[in-house]
């Protein structure tokens, strides 16, 4: 079943255009990856996806509901959230305070005691550093903290974008395997823009290439990983 529909978006900052006729799906606890180069289109396409872009033209639904033109607290209350690129942590609130916001529209003390949990079991170092100030932490750290205070509004669909960025080999490896779980034990739709295309594929099972604004490859992560122009221009082959 489709829990996201993307279809045949325009947007654009002023004159330039940004994102032509884009068109993707997202299925129910489905990961869907999408790869391409710096400035191609990825973040404005989940800009417009969370309302903070709106789209020129097209449509978007979730769950059957169109979504375009709401704002991001209506998406968040709709059950889709961004961890957006760079972390973007509070970095003079602590871990636990970081954590806390992103359950804003929550007024169930229990249910959010209760996500807290999972988010700490999924990222144990928040738990040692819950009261801890964000901005000191490592990047790894804050993008675990960046990912935990997204899941806290319990989405039904996560969009993250670039998670690995500038984190060390062995946290990005981390990283893709918290994905892995949140996406299976949780049932969340996810979209994942990655810089790093290896582990974007490697992840999903759907992917899309977007350049110069239009999507312009389909299909499963393993038929993109196997396309000469992939593996040519995004995984170093």
């Amino acid at each position: 079943m489709t829990r996201l529909s993307v279809e045949n978006i325009d947007v654009s900052y002023g004159v330039r255009s940004a994102l032509r006729d884009v068109s993707l799906e997202v299925g129910e606890a489905e990961i869907v990856a999408l790869i391409g180069s710096n400035g191609a289109g990825k973040t404005t396409t989940l800009r417009a996806i969370m309302g903070l872009t709106p789209p020129d033209k097209g449509r978007i639904t979730f769950g059957g509901t169109q979504i375009s033109g709401k704002a991001p607290p209506a998406m968040v209350a709709m059950g889709i959230t961004l961890s957006p690129e760079g972390r973007r942590v509070f970095p003079m609130m602590s871990v636990e305070e970081n954590l806390q916001l992103g359950a804003y529209l929550k007024t169930d003390k229990d249910e959010i005691a209760r996500t807290m949990e999972r988010v700490y079991a999924y990222f144990p170092r928040l738990r040692e550093r819950r009261t801890q100030m964000a901005g000191s932490m490592s990047g790894g750290e804050q993008q675990m903290l960046a990912i935990g205070r997204a899941l806290m509004a319990r989405p039904k669909l996560l969009l993250l974008d670039e998670p690995s960025l500038g984190l060390a080999p062995i946290r990005v490896q981390e990283i893709g395997k918290i994905i892995e779980e949140i996406n299976r034990e949780e049932g969340i739709s996810i979209v994942l823009v990655e810089q790093n295309a290896n582990m974007a594929l490697r992840l999903s099972q759907r992917a899309y290439v977007i350049e110069s604004g239009a999507i312009t490859l389909s299909g499963s992560g393993a038929e993109l990983a196997a396309s000469e122009h992939v593996r040519r221009a995004y995984l170093g082959g």
